[in-house]
């Protein structure tokens, strides 16, 4: 039988070599001059590496590997089945323009400072002067697209096509000397991108209908969350857990409003809990320095509590750039776990668009008032993803595995689990603990709408209601989040089952253990699922 490790590296290479954004989102920079080729050559030949590469973990001897490696061929597997899986049977590059947008791959090189200017540039030169080649092959490839994708890759590439002409200035003042082959690529970018914009705009005229249904159907959805959560729950336990969970944090946000504002534990009263959190918000111009200053005050609140070792990692809060607006309000923006160099993780958020009424902006900061802001920084940066992908990349183990190969659901379910864990310390009063309730209100609704959404034709009126009524949300958040259950499928599940089973493995703390301690060795792993996870913690 083949040794574990020499095959487990060959096949990251090849993974790596296939996939420049996972590549890239890995830290791996051999190649950052590449785009994805999503023609139909290159993903016959994908498939059959793939192939390839699931046969030879199958003749691997598992039983005669140590437990850290058996981890990792349970990792490595389920990275490749997963692959697999999504290239013949999702097939998205053929219908979601989306997944054709160089945007990341071209901000990645722009904004992050890991090598010199000249080198980042000769690697950009190399993605300027894919993305027409890269175009073209996603004019040829997409067929019936969703309408609400192509209306979302509009702005996503007008975005793109912003994006070089705002941020390549600056880049090219550092290498000044590279501007004669720099400049001709970007323009030949740039038209490009003009010019697919201007494709997508007139299929959606020349098609007043919905095109192709976003809903993945109840076959396709369930086993795209098997692939998706790495759990030992079905569909219909989630759902059934979700619909629990959701019963329960009901009363506790009850009980809390009745707290804040006076009157009995009902939906009344959290009502006027809410809105009297509601009318303390930011606006487009304090956002981002509400969120840096919460950034502080959590690290001294989790320094203070001794919850958690705090890496010395630079955490940059920066507007969200406009090719990634559209489905998120936040996300977090790591190195990846293979970067060598010295360079920030990026918490972004998304003010409100230019073109927005003044009834939606307030809407909006209805929604993300300060409170809850305070709430999302914990859950974007401390002691959420910011450090636990801080964590996860000091990791090292026999093989690369689980560099490639990390768990949305333990991502997820850390920082849900970090809301919990600081707001039953106080961190930010009952103001805080409201919002974070509600935030968990969210989050099970969010399973239940994945699995409803495209598994059972959910209306979108019943969707908004359920989430206005039982989530308590603002219009404008739960259109959003209507867009995202449509644009997406089964991530937004990995919350609600990440928590579900973080938070299990967090309760088995063994006696004599701080939570310090048993913080960091939840930590110490990379991010694996969690039902690995109480493996290697032997719980």
């Amino acid at each position: 039988m083949p040794p574990f490790v020499p095959v487990s590296e060959q096949i990251v290479d090849a993974i790596l070599g296939s996939d420049p954004v996972l590549a890239s989102e890995s830290g791996d920079h051999r190649f950052d001059d590449r785009l994805p080729d999503l023609s139909t050559d290159a993903v016959a030949a994908d498939v059959a590496m793939l192939r390839d590469a699931g046969n030879a973990l199958s003749e691997v001897d598992v039983d005669g590997l140590d437990l850290p490696e058996q981890v990792d061929h349970a990792v490595l597997t389920a990275l490749v089945d997963r692959h697999l899986f999504e290239l013949t049977e999702v097939r998205d590059h053929e219908w979601d323009p989306l997944r054709h947008n160089p945007g990341a791959l071209l901000h990645a090189l722009l904004a992050r400072p890991f090598a010199p200017a000249d080198v980042r540039l000769a690697s950009l030169t190399g993605r300027l002067a894919a993305v027409p080649d890269a175009l073209a092959t996603a004019r040829a490839t997409l067929r019936d697209m969703p309408r609400i994708h192509a209306e979302t890759a509009v702005g996503q590439f007008a975005g793109t096509a912003g994006l070089i002409r705002s941020e390549l200035p600056a880049l090219l003042a550092e290498a000044p000397a590279l501007r004669g082959e720099v400049e001709p690529a970007a323009r030949a970018a740039v038209r490009a991108l003009e010019e697919f914009t201007d494709w997508l705009r007139a299929g959606l005229r020349a098609d007043d209908g919905p095109g192709r249904d976003p809903r993945l159907g109840r076959r396709l959805w369930e086993a795209r969350l098997w692939h998706t959560l790495d759990t030992e729950l079905s569909a219909t336990q989630v759902l059934d857990r979700a619909r629990n969970a959701l019963d329960r944090t009901t009363e506790e946000l009850r009980a809390a409003a009745a707290e804040l504002a006076g009157g009995p534990a009902t939906d009344e009263t959290v009502r006027q809990a809410l809105d009297r959190l509601a009318a303390e918000h930011p606006t487009d111009a304090t956002i981002v320095a509400l969120a840096e200053r919460t950034l502080i005050e959590a690290t001294e609140f989790v320094r203070a509590h001794d919850l958690v070792s705090i890496p010395d990692d630079p955490c940059v809060i920066a507007e969200m750039p406009e090719f990634a607006r559209g489905v998120a309000v936040a996300y977090c923006d790591p190195p990846g776990p293979l970067e060598t160099a010295s360079v920030p993780t990026f918490y972004c958020i998304a003010p409100t668009p230019a073109d927005w009424s003044p009834q939606q902006v307030e809407s909006f900061y209805r929604e993300y008032n300060s409170h809850l802001i305070r709430n999302l920084t914990v859950h974007e940066a401390m002691p959420g993803h910011f450090l636990q992908l801080a964590h996860s990349r000091r990791y090292r183990g026999s093989t690369r595995v689980r560099s490639l190969g990390w768990s949305g659901p333990f991502v997820e379910g850390w920082a849900v689990y970090a809301e919990e864990a600081l707001a039953d310390l106080g961190f930010g009063g009952l103001p805080v603990r409201i919002q974070q309730l509600k935030m968990r209100l969210r989050m099970s609704l969010n399973a239940v709408l994945d699995q409803l959404v495209h598994c059972e034709e959910l209306p979108e009126a019943e969707a908004m209601a359920l989430m206005t009524g039982r989530g308590f949300q603002e219009v404008g958040e739960a259109a959003g989040k209507w867009r995202r259950a449509l644009l997406t499928s089964t991530q937004l599940s990995t919350y609600f089952v990440g928590y579900t089973e973080v938070a299990e493995v967090a309760a088995l703390r063994p006696a004599g253990t701080t939570a310090r301690q048993w913080h960091d060795a939840m930590l110490a792993h990379g991010s694996p699922p969690p039902r690995h996870l109480r493996t290697l913690l032997g719980v």
